[in-house]
């Protein structure tokens, strides 16, 4: 059975085609960016997420060699996300299951990041942290949910990093937060800046009104290597006090900012300390991608079944800790 999932949640369009068994044959992309100094605004981002579906779709086939006739699932990104963007990969995935009579469903996406670093890495019951633009949490799963053992209490550390890189007008190309980490690397003077963790959530907003107001005493690579290191702290050490709570020994990183050599040298620090395993992927699967979709609805399909058409909407809100997970043991 052949799954084609459509992931289009922020500025990020992709078609993802996988088997049963995770094997990915297909997985194109395409990014908006705006200018340096802006982010990406929801209309603009659907324009050019309509722009593109199409012709992603077709090299999707024409790369794993198939067509629409072969392919047995529709998924797409149920939430969460930006409504606009949402709107386009859900109208054309149900357009999709009605013109060919494909069973269809819609996929958490965060949920999605994590089955994807499990398929990918081999990782069987990590403790989770997920960062990325929108979201940022420590998960861990139990009694047939992903719980969410703590997260930002206001904004995302990858929001942080993306909208530190407009006052700085750093490039948007590839992305925001990479061109962060090429700049943190020639940083040598660490700028002291505020630190707030609480319990088991992080709380980032002080921290990037802070550096905004001291943007223009310090040379660009001091302020990228002090953003870096203060944030990916209070990640680690939420991260290693769930791993002590759930007594666990590994910790899998997913989402866009799990891309960052840094982050991960830093967990890998830490789990050595404590004698864990860190699992990590590249950009070709913490970045928001289609096969992500694909997967995640293939084994909720296998597991549960599909959904009627008329519950195949979008929201902008849509928790980890929301979804039945009846493809793993309780």
């Amino acid at each position: 059975m052949l799954a084609l999932g459509i992931e289009g949640s922020a500025n990020k369009i992709s078609v993802g085609i996988v088997d049963e068994k995770g094997n990915i044959l297909a997985n194109p992309r395409k990014t908006y960016n705006g200018p340096p100094g802006s982010g990406f605004l929801p209309k603009e981002t659907a324009e050019h997420h309509r722009a593109n579906i199409l012709g992603l779709i077709d090299e999707a086939l024409a790369e794993a060699n198939i067509t629409m006739d072969n392919i047995g699932l529709i998924c797409y990104t149920k939430g969460p996300g930006m409504a606009n963007p949402l709107s386009v990969g859900a109208l054309v995935a149900r357009t999709l299951s009605q013109m060919f009579e494909i069973p269809i469903i819609g996929v958490n996406h965060c949920v999605a990041h994590i089955e994807m670093g499990r398929l990918v890495t081999g990782a069987e019951n990590p403790t989770v942290l997920y960062v990325s633009g929108g979201n940022s949490q420590v998960i861990a799963y139990n009694e047939g949910k992903y719980r969410i053992f703590g997260e930002t209490i206001d904004i995302a550390v990858g929001n942080c990093l993306d909208r530190f890189a407009r006052i700085l007008k750093i490039p948007n190309e590839p992305a925001p937060g990479y061109n962060i980490e090429q700049l943190a690397k020639k940083g040598t003077n660490f700028i002291e800046l505020p630190y707030s963790v609480k319990g088991m959530d992080v709380s980032f907003s002080g921290l990037l009104s802070h550096i905004e107001k001291i943007a223009d005493k310090y040379p660009p690579e001091d302020l990228c290597f002090s953003l870096q290191e203060t944030a990916f702290a209070m990640l680690v050490e939420t991260a290693e006090r769930a791993m002590a709570h759930c007594n666990s020994n590994e910790v899998l990183i997913v989402g866009g900012v799990g891309c960052n050599l840094r982050l991960q040298k830093m967990v890998q620090e830490m789990l050595e300390e404590r004698g864990g395993m860190l699992h990590a992927m590249d950009e070709r699967y913490c970045i928001d991608n289609g096969a992500m979709i694909a997967y995640t609805g293939l084994i909720q399909f296998l597991s549960s079944g599909g959904m009627k058409l008329n519950d195949c909407i979008f929201t902008q809100r849509f928790r980890t800790d929301e979804v039945d997970v009846t493809w793993r043991n309780k």
